[in-house]
């Protein structure tokens, strides 16, 4: 992990923080076609140090074979939102009775509130890609919700008022830049291709956690996309 702190800016003082695809914790079945890439502690990859930034509490790249996938479970008091990058996402929730097929440029968000159980599956018959984000809510329990925002475009953010949190999809062409959110703390996840970020190269897999972000720009090396969180600062969730 990378750490450095840089002055100016909006804020008091700002920190950001890389953290390189290959550092991830490694997670999944490999003999059931699952391969799990975790950003933050998780199952048997428990890091006292790497709980959380701000809202966000799970940044998982997610692998499955055709045919495989994660059979049903349950979740609660967590916002679930999951972007593919490549195949078809089957979704079917037994709670509410939703049933979908998520594609590439899609925003899934399943808040599963009091408690919600689903199941996700590549019944397709090309591999599946697909970044998975959790975030902790501003309350607990109440009813679960569902949504799917079909073919969201560049540069339109998508709210996520139960974690106070606002999703930034960025389709960058070789060259071009574009403004990192102003906020008490961002999260920049790379899906594809490289961006530079105050002077440092992220590649595919790799995020940069920034506390008090404010006059950051991405700049594309080639053609890139990335997820970027707007969110609050000291969490108040409870």
């Amino acid at each position: 992990m990378a750490r450095w702190a840089h002055g100016g800016g909006g804020y008091g003082g700002r920190v950001i923080q890389v953290h390189r695809g290959d550092e991830r914790y490694p997670g999944g079945d490999a003999a059931a076609g699952i391969e799990t890439r975790h950003a933050f502690s998780f199952g048997p990859h428990y890091d006292p140090d790497n709980l959380r930034f701000g809202a966000l509490i799970a940044c998982n790249e997610e692998r499955l074979a055709p045919g495989a996938g994660f059979d049903e479970h349950p979740h609660r008091d967590t916002e679930i939102v999951t972007w593919v990058v490549e195949g078809e996402l089957t979704h079917r929730d037994s709670t509410t009775g939703h049933e979908t097929v998520v594609r590439p440029g899609d925003v899934q968000r399943l808040s599963s509130a009091d408690g919600v159980r689903h199941e996700e599956r590549n019944a397709g018959a090309e591999p599946l890609c697909f970044v998975q984000m959790w975030l902790a809510p501003t309350g607990f329990g109440g009813e679960p919700e569902y949504e799917v925002v079909r073919g969201i475009a560049d540069g339109t953010p998508y709210a996520l008022p139960g974690a106070a949190s606002m999703l930034h999809v960025r389709r960058l062409a070789d060259g071009e830049r574009s403004a990192v959110p102003d906020a008490p703390r961002a999260y920049v996840h790379v899906v594809r291709g490289a961006v530079r970020l105050d002077g440092r190269r992220l590649a595919a897999g790799d995020a940069a956690r920034i506390t008090d972000a404010a006059d950051l720009e991405l700049a594309a090396e080639g053609a890139a996309e990335c997820l970027l969180w707007e969110m609050p600062g000291e969490p108040s969730y409870g």
